[in-house]
């Protein structure tokens, strides 16, 4: 990476620079503000311990496909683990992972110099394709959400059921 000249985007936002985006960390770069995850409540570190946790085994990143080469490289990318740990939500709710493999897909536009060196990123995803699994889909609903100290167990059981009781508003 060029340092001098990096900037990255997320889906066609105001572009930050390399000491930016090394200070808030990429977790919370790449999601900012979502219904169950703020990336302004996070330091790098602490973003870095949240998805730590829900990917104990690993969250790897792979180029799926390139479109186009240098100096501006078109990518398709997937990030993915096995969700077998626990996300913890902005509210401080957890939820435990059913150990299914989350699949998370995008594309970036990577502009690169002579050196190949990475000069700036356009990433383009939605963002709430990360996180919304992780309190939905993808959970454990024998553990969903974990119940706090103090906190009514069974009305953290029903929490995903409609009002009216009669289905599962995540189905």
């Amino acid at each position: 990476m060029d340092i001098t000249k990096f900037k990255a985007a997320v889906n066609g936002g105001c572009p930050c620079n390399a000491q930016y985006m090394a200070d808030v960390g990429p977790y919370n770069l790449l999601l900012g503000e979502t219904k169950d995850y703020s990336g302004s409540g996070h330091t790098f570190a602490t973003s870095n311990q949240v998805f730590s946790s829900t990917f104990p085994d690993g969250f790897a990143f792979e180029c799926l496909e390139v479109f186009s080469g240098p100096p501006n490289v078109l990518f398709k990318w997937r990030h993915f683990g096995n969700y077998s740990g626990t996300f913890t939500d902005k509210a401080g709710k957890k939820y435990k992972g059913n150990g299914e493999m989350f699949n998370l897909i995008g594309m970036c536009m990577a502009k690169v110099n002579e050196e190949l060196k990475i000069e700036s990123l356009d990433i383009y995803y939605n963002p709430e394709d990360m996180i919304k699994p992780l309190t939905t889909s993808m959970v454990d609903w024998g553990n969903r959400p974990m119940a706090e100290e103090g906190e009514d167990k069974e009305a953290n059981s029903l929490a995903a059921c409609s009002a009216n009781g009669q289905g599962c508003s995540v189905m």
